[in-house]
């Protein structure tokens, strides 16, 4: 993905999606494009209208932090998009293009914490959706993902080319655009990540509905929410999750879910972990 068209579309979906009136703007008479023009978009950020055509045209290189927060303000970017912003903007100078290093193996002392969690289902993924560790009811989660060899273990792949992911994921809707917006993110932070790239244009390409959320530049962050499963063994669970991100693992983020004391998820979680430890002890127990 060259960086000049991933800024170019950004700032202009961005633009688009802006009206006078949200802007403070007096506007009378036909508009021919939607949202905000150029030139207001220039006065808003104190720029001139030469420099923000510059931008648009999807030229960051040595735009300054100040000008950036400026035209964020301007845009009415939220915290995500701001960030996003900024990272295109690291990526758009020479000397700071760093190429991707490949992702660590998973840590003994990491996999040991993540053992020792019970209760919980935790799990860990890459910035390309990859499933690289979880504790033993993680896994259990979310074996539909990971029984289907196709999906190499991917919940991108999962969400958008399985079409049990609609059963398992019942707001899949808006785990698409989830799943989309952040692979935007982290694409914006690493553009040369080759296997981040290759992902999204295996998806771009397969699936018409990746296709058009990618379209839409939308950018998101993945912090805290809720997230509601239909597991085959168990039935329906809403969990709340709570994501961190592993410093000594870049582009790792671990997911913690919590089911409301008392609820039909919890008595249902507990199940989930009982019918786990069974197939490992059946696993580990198999007559030679």
């Amino acid at each position: 993905m060259a960086n000049q068209s991933e800024v170019r579309e950004f700032l202009r979906t961005r633009r688009a999606r802006v009206t006078p009136e949200q802007a403070g703007i007096i506007s009378s008479g036909h508009r021919r494009v939607p949202g905000l023009r150029r030139e207001e978009v220039a006065l808003l950020a104190g720029v001139s209208i030469d420099y923000y055509a510059r931008m648009e045209r999807g030229n960051l290189t040595g735009v300054s932090d100040a000008v950036l927060d400026s035209l964020a303000r301007a845009l009415r970017l939220d915290e995500a998009e701001t960030e996003h912003l900024r990272d295109l903007a690291r990526a758009a100078q020479p000397m700071r293009r760093r190429k991707h290093t490949s992702d660590q193996t998973v840590r003994p002392s990491l996999q040991r914490f993540l053992d020792a969690i019970t209760g919980t289902p935790t799990w860990v993924r890459n910035q390309r959706m990859d499933f690289v560790a979880a504790n033993p009811l993680g896994r259990a989660l979310y074996a539909p993902v990971l029984d289907d060899p196709s999906n190499q273990g991917n919940n991108a792949r999962f969400m958008f080319l399985n079409p049990a992911a609609r059963n398992f994921y019942p707001d899949w809707e808006q785990g698409a655009d989830d799943i989309v917006a952040t692979l935007r993110t982290y694409a914006g932070r690493n553009p040369l990540d080759k296997g981040l790239t290759d992902l999204i244009g295996e998806l771009v390409t397969r699936s018409d509905a990746f296709r058009t959320r990618w379209a839409a530049h939308n950018v998101r962050f993945h912090r805290t929410g809720i997230k509601r499963v239909h597991h085959p063994d168990v039935g329906d669970l809403e969990l709340a999750y709570e994501a961190m991100e592993l410093p000594d693992s870049p582009g790792w983020t671990m997911f913690g879910y919590t089911a409301e004391p008392g609820s039909p998820t919890e008595e249902r979680i507990r199940l989930l972990g009982s019918l786990a430890a069974t197939d490992t002890w059946e696993a580990n127990n198999v007559p030679e």
